[in-house]
């Protein structure tokens, strides 16, 4: 049996999850537009950390363009890149490194940066015109309290 086919499926959409953050990166918002399912009759869905589910075309590529008008830089590392297959429709979950910029501030040349972990799950769906997002969905990672040093608990 040979599974040439399902690798050059996983190296595609490989291909397609990272031209999703690099679109990002660069607040390429045609690209960003281009990678989503848009097929008349599937609704897609989107969901950023903190935000409510967006459904439908036009509420999730305004939350795209309301993130780039308001985020001056912005730098994905992804790491525990996870892709899964089945026929027509792919799962890749990973853990989005962002270190991220605002507005700004006092004639600076960039705002403050900011780090900040979200684990992600981006669906696919593979069309004519290749694969394609149908669903995006990030949740914040809490950071695990320190234990705290000074807290004696020795007799």
């Amino acid at each position: 049996m040979t599974h040439a086919p399902r690798e050059a499926d996983r190296a595609a959409v490989e291909a397609t999850n990272t031209a999703f953050y690099e679109a990002m990166e660069q607040g390429d918002f045609d690209t960003i537009t281009d990678l989503w399912l848009d097929d008349g009759a599937t609704t897609i869905s989107c969901v950023h950390p903190g935000w409510p589910v967006l459904t439908g075309r036009g509420e999730v590529l305004r939350s795209y363009a309301l993130i780039m008008a308001n985020t001056d830089y912005i730098q994905f590392f992804l790491t525990d890149v996870e892709i899964s297959l089945a026929d027509d429709v792919a799962i890749v979950t990973c853990t989005e490194n962002i270190l991220s910029g605002g507005p700004a501030e006092d004639g600076a040349e960039l705002g403050p940066l900011v780090g900040q972990l979200v684990v992600a799950t981006n669906v696919f769906r593979r069309t004519s015109d290749g694969w394609k997002v149908w669903s995006h969905h990030g949740s914040p990672v809490i950071p695990e309290n320190e234990p705290d040093e000074t807290d004696d608990t020795t007799d």
